[in-house]
């Protein structure tokens, strides 16, 4: 295709403008760099002959460590009605919220999202910030949340870290010449796909295994914005628009993001790696040298006057033979020798340990946050407070990692809003206070109660940490035994993952309610048999009775006649 011909959209035009920004920034470099010393890649593009590349990789146990420490948490999605100003509304308000806690806790099992906020966080850890990007399943009524690379999102301000402040944002997708011909066929636009011009410029996406692609794509610019209230998009290649600028309805940019830790003057924030790399190659560099000398003088080598021995093969066989020349008034010591092994100094050894240990300790990853503690010599709640006491610097992070999720619920509220016209369906589970036996029904929440509903969201933490779950176990163990709870009331307060195995005692408690059945079955029967009994001795007293009154009839009517 003649390209002279083409002309390029707004909108490509305004993502060249930031992606140049980005690159001058060194974002897409610092990017790969971050990824490849968090996986272990932190020798890329050295060769070496007769070494191997050693490296300690303390970075990943940091990340990993301080991500397991936000995310070992159960988190639960809580909306709650503002309509205090209308008392009359306000019941049914609360009503509504309980049905949309209850569709929040659908979404988030069927969206993964348990899983998805592990990556999030992760990502933020390693890249300075996570970024969702939520789209609607019209079909289900249900947000859907992709995870987006920090590479793929661009802010028109990028010193402001609040989305919705913002005065635009682009979002960049790979897609294949097959989905941007289903985009185009979807808007009825008439457009020969074998005429596409494809973009393989793939140097800036995030991490290396995204530089090659099996087929050809395209970037797919999707551009946000809020004008009067609502967000507004829309959706360009290089040379094609997609989709015009459309209001979407929406109040809130269907975006939330997560900053690892804020930054003044910068929307992305800092990550934990890149402050860690110094170190790291440091002292992979060490520990090279260190290989390097030992290799070099920590093994015997043999010195030898090749001209005195007549047989060189035996040098290097072990208990060979070596054959020398006429060696006259010369010893063999002279012309063939072993040297002794030398020693290193201690010092590269401890400056190399050193630098682990203070970058694991001033990051808050030392043994006593890694629960690297052995159990039998401290109590459960010895080890919880040693853990909560160090991971207190990480609060700044459950905090934002709260946020974000209190975001995104937000922006699922505001789509039931704009895109639940007909009303939204919930499932509801109901339990038949008879039978025990659950049922599952719809309940529609009229699309004007939405329209009306003003609701605050708040997202509830549980730890679930494994020293949280044993402390919490004892608690309760502890109550059981004070008899201040029942043995029924224990079972029901473990939570299923619990260290006491759960269904093992719910299946005991079962064979008691079933045994306790059985011997109330027995009692009443024993009990109707005895009241059989006492009605039966009644009747026999009665006839008794008549016949008495009739004997006494009888002997009157004699004596009369």
């Amino acid at each position: 295709m003649d390209l002279k011909g083409l002309k390029e959209t707004d909108v490509w035009i305004l993502y060249q403008k930031h992606l140049n920004f980005m690159n001058m920034r060194n974002i897409f470099s610092d990017t790969d760099l971050n990824n490849r010393m968090y996986n272990g890649d932190q020798w890329a593009g050295l060769k070496l002959k007769d070494a191997e590349k050693i490296q300690h990789n303390f970075i990943k146990q940091i990340v990993k460590q301080k991500v397991s420490n936000i995310t070992s948490n159960l988190f639960a999605i809580n909306y709650s009605p503002e309509n205090v100003e209308n008392p009359e509304f306000f019941d049914l308000a609360s009503k509504t919220c309980d049905l949309l806690n209850k569709k929040a806790s659908k979404v988030w099992d069927k969206d993964f999202m348990d899983k998805k906020v592990k990556k999030w966080s992760k990502q933020a850890a390693i890249n300075d910030e996570s970024i969702n990007y939520v789209t609607y399943d019209f079909d289900n009524d249900m947000p859907i949340n992709e995870i987006i690379s920090k590479n793929d999102i661009m802010y028109g301000n990028e010193n402001e870290d609040e989305i919705q402040l913002q005065p635009y944002i682009l979002l960049r997708q790979r897609k294949t010449l097959i989905e941007i011909q289903q985009m185009l066929e979807k808007e009825g636009l008439d457009f020969d796909i074998n005429e596409f011009v494809t973009n393989n410029d793939t140097s800036t996406s995030a991490g290396d295994s995204a530089k090659d692609e099996v087929e050809d794509k395209v970037w797919l610019i999707t551009k946000l914005y809020r004008e009067k209230g609502t967000i507004h998009f829309s959706q360009s290649t290089q040379y094609v628009t997609i989709k015009e600028d459309r209001d979407t309805g929406l109040t809130l940019y269907p975006i939330a993001h997560f900053n690892w830790e804020d930054q003044e003057g910068n929307a992305r924030g800092v990550g934990e790696v890149r402050n860690l790399i110094p170190n790291q190659l440091e002292t992979n560099k060490i520990a090279m040298r260190r290989a390097i000398t030992s290799k070099s003088i920590s093994y015997p080598q043999k010195v030898v006057n090749t001209d005195a021995i007549q047989d060189l093969s035996g040098v290097n066989k072990v208990g060979g033979l070596i054959k020398f020349h006429d060696l006259g008034n010369t010893h063999a010591s002279d012309v063939f020798m072993i040297t002794q092994p030398g020693q290193m100094g201690p010092d590269s050894e401890k400056l190399e340990n050193e630098l682990i240990t203070l970058s694991r300790d001033l990051n808050n990853a030392g043994d006593a946050t890694t629960g690297n503690i052995d159990p039998e010599s401290a109590s459960g709640r010895a080890i919880l407070a040693v853990q909560n006491a160090q991971n207190q610097p990480l609060n700044d992070q459950l905090v934002g990692l709260k946020s974000f999720l209190e975001d995104t619920a937000r922006i699922w509220f505001d789509m039931w809003k704009t895109y639940a016209s007909n009303g939204l369906m919930i499932e509801v589970e109901n339990q038949d206070s008879m039978t025990g036996e659950t049922t599952m029904e719809l309940q529609q929440v009229p699309s004007y109660i939405l329209d009306a509903l003003e609701t605050s969201v708040k997202v509830d933490i549980t730890p679930k940490g494994p020293y949280d779950k044993y402390a919490q176990e004892l608690s309760m163990e502890n109550l059981l035994m004070q008899k201040l709870i029942t043995f029924e009331e224990y079972v029901d307060s473990l939570d299923p993952d619990s260290t006491m195995p759960k269904p093992r005692l719910e299946k005991i408690m079962r064979k008691r309610q079933e045994s306790q059945k059985q011997i109330d079955s027995l009692e009443q029967q024993a009990m109707q048999m005895k009241q059989q009994a006492q009605m039966n001795m009644q009747n026999n007293s009665e006839i008794e009775n008549i016949a008495q009154q009739g004997n006494q009839l009888i002997g009157q009517v004699m004596q009369v006649s």
